[in-house]
């Protein structure tokens, strides 16, 4: 099975069809925890929540995702508070899911 964290996230012009819904189980299997949920416009995304022991855990585990983004040029949504991190991530350009979401899933779920 291919290691997803070691690719490179590819930028997105909005001119590929997001992935369907098998597409989208076949990759689920390379990354771990991670849910697939629909908005109200049937468009998919990745989520996934973190537990931490205090905020200033939730806090440096939000800025190494952060970082992390701007190297692979590609941007989750992230929530955090005392205790949790909460990540979505979806390609806005086609408003679902590709492969590098699932990339960024499984780099983010190499972050100590």
């Amino acid at each position: 099975m291919t290691d997803l964290s070691k690719k490179k996230c590819v930028a997105c012009a909005g001119d590929i069809p997001p992935f369907d819904t098998s597409e989208i189980h076949k990759y689920l299997k390379k990354v771990d925890g991670w849910d697939v949920k629909s908005d109200d416009g049937k468009s998919f995304y990745l989520i996934k929540d973190f537990k931490f022991k205090n905020f200033q855990e939730s806090q440096n585990f939000v800025n190494k995702v952060g970082n992390l983004a701007e190297e692979e040029n590609h941007h989750p949504d992230i929530s955090f508070g005392w205790g949790y991190s909460r990540v979505k991530i979806f390609t806005h350009a086609i408003k679902g899911l590709a492969e590098s979401d699932f990339i960024l899933a499984a780099k983010i779920d190499k972050i100590d």
